[in-house]
């Protein structure tokens, strides 16, 4: 097997979660930094915004360092997905096929239903509903739990911070009365 096999294979759980585990002592010994992507919208603001808003009066250049990292990943997402994407249909359980059948989607070829996610949903309630509405709630969300879920499971639970382990549980909480009862909901939505 050469290297690009290797890389393009799925990674099993033993190796990935310590890989990601092993950032936040990296990044506490390297530099006392913590991790966390959604703060760095907010130094994009301070970077960008000429206001005089409180929230975005600091020395945004010390943090200049989680930018980098956040344009990592954007570059790594575009350079995976375009060197190493899988040319076969995404593989779905038969059973997740069968019940979300009834709300149209059967094109799984992407690796976001194509069904679901494409220029002409966009401009449809549902679509308003999923992209800007949910948006804005997981915006809303990240600013009032202070972080999100990377910052909170990843850097909080490592560094045993008790608000942390609170959001992480309402993350999880959240996501599965998302994915049982408000998603069906909003897919049976027919306009």
């Amino acid at each position: 097997m050469n290297i690009i096999e290797f890389i393009t294979q799925p990674w099993p759980w033993y190796v990935a979660g310590p890989l990601i585990g092993l950032t936040v002592p990296t990044l506490l010994i390297l530099g006392n930094k913590t991790f966390g992507i959604s703060s760095s919208m907010r130094h994009i603001c301070a970077a960008c915004i000429p206001a005089k808003i409180p929230f975005f009066q600091y020395d945004w250049k010390k943090e200049i360092w989680n930018l980098v990292f956040v344009l990592g990943i954007f570059f790594g997402a575009v350079i995976a997905t375009q060197l190493f994407s899988n040319p076969e249909d995404i593989i779905v359980s038969e059973k997740l096929v069968n019940d979300i059948k009834q709300y149209g989607i059967t094109d799984y070829s992407q690796l976001v239903p194509v069904d679901l996610l494409n220029w002409e949903s966009l401009i449809t309630v549902r679509g308003f509903i999923m992209i800007v509405i949910g948006g804005f709630m997981v915006g809303f969300g990240t600013r009032y739990a202070g972080g999100c879920t990377s910052g909170h499971a990843i850097m909080g639970l490592s560094s045993l911070q008790w608000p942390s382990l609170v959001a992480t549980c309402c993350f999880m909480l959240g996501g599965i009365v998302m994915a049982n009862f408000i998603l069906p909901f909003i897919l049976s939505i027919q306009f």
